[in-house]
């Protein structure tokens, strides 16, 4: 029988998430450029296949293929009419794939271009876009929702609103420090810590990123700022370097579950991986949670 979110909390192991999405698809053949989300209509196949291979390494939550499923991000893509259609049918793929082995977490990544800081999208028509993609991907069975690889406090705050108005799910909520410890707008760990503990978010903490090397610094900064809050540490395979046009990721998955020990010492709750990570990451991971205790 699948484990609920709240006894997985309550146990004393790290939980095992997934990893990459969009880099991994690219390994089963997604052509550079093209948005993942167009699969979940086009190649449904392969996204649970990509999904599949996640639960079968272990991972104990998986992300549905809708990082970039608000309908105004999707519209380079041609595809934000059919927005509630591609969440609600990402969920449904991944819950299929999980079956009773893992949780299902709904991916809402942001809207793309900075779009509130710069003025291209008010902060009610953010809500809005949100709290449609929200209603999609509960609609198709996830479990949670993850807000994952905001810069902006602004749209992390719009996107919780959004899930909110629509589902009581719980929240998970990270964001992307990657320019010298701070978001691309200057937002701080303990700022971000501060104001997602007072949002009553479910879990916290970042993904993305520069390198796994930065991930114990910036935990630790989020739990002196909140010290009982569940941390979440999904930070990518290192810096990516282009080879013949298609970004190469370095670090091995010996390398980076090493990495995640250190992350679990700075107690992380939940671990995994972002860009340039696999399924090989991702099972190389639990032979450190199975070390961690009961």
């Amino acid at each position: 029988m699948k484990q609920t979110l709240h006894q997985l909390l309550a146990q004393r192991k790290p939980i095992l998430y997934d990893g990459a999405t969009g880099t991994f698809l690219q390994e089963l053949g997604l052509p550079i450029g093209v948005a993942p989300e167009a699969w979940v209509l086009n190649d449904p196949a392969r996204v649970y296949t990509a999904a599949e291979a996640y639960v079968n390494a272990g991972a104990q939550i998986i992300l549905t293929c809708t990082f970039g499923g608000t309908a105004v991000r999707l519209l380079e893509a041609g595809l934000d009419a059919r927005a509630f259609e591609l969440n609600r049918h990402a969920a449904e793929l991944a819950r299929e794939a999980a079956g009773e082995r893992a949780l299902v977490a709904g991916s809402m990544g942001p809207l793309g271009r900075m779009q509130i800081a710069m003025g291209a999208l008010t902060y009610a028509d953010a809500v809005d876009q949100f709290a449609d993609q929200a209603t999609a991907l509960a609609e198709g069975g996830v479990d949670l929702l993850q807000i994952e690889s905001m810069s902006d406090r602004q749209e992390m705050k719009a996107a919780i609103e959004g899930a909110r108005r629509v589902t009581d799910l719980p929240i998970f909520a990270t964001m992307s420090f990657d320019t010298a410890g701070r978001t691309l707008l200057g937002v701080t760990p303990t700022i971000a810590a501060r104001e997602l503990v007072e949002l009553k978010v479910n879990a916290i903490g970042a993904n993305c990123g520069r390198s796994p090397e930065d991930m114990v610094a910036l935990l630790r900064e989020m739990r002196r700022a909140a010290p009982v809050m569940p941390l979440i540490a999904k930070p990518n395979a290192g810096i990516p370097e282009i080879r013949a046009g298609k970004a190469v990721y370095s670090i091995t998955p010996e390398q980076f579950a090493a990495h995640a020990r250190d992350w679990i010492r700075a107690t992380a709750k939940i671990v995994g991986g972002c860009c340039g990570t696999t399924p090989a990451h991702i099972a190389a991971m639990r032979a450190v949670i199975s070390q961690s205790g009961n």
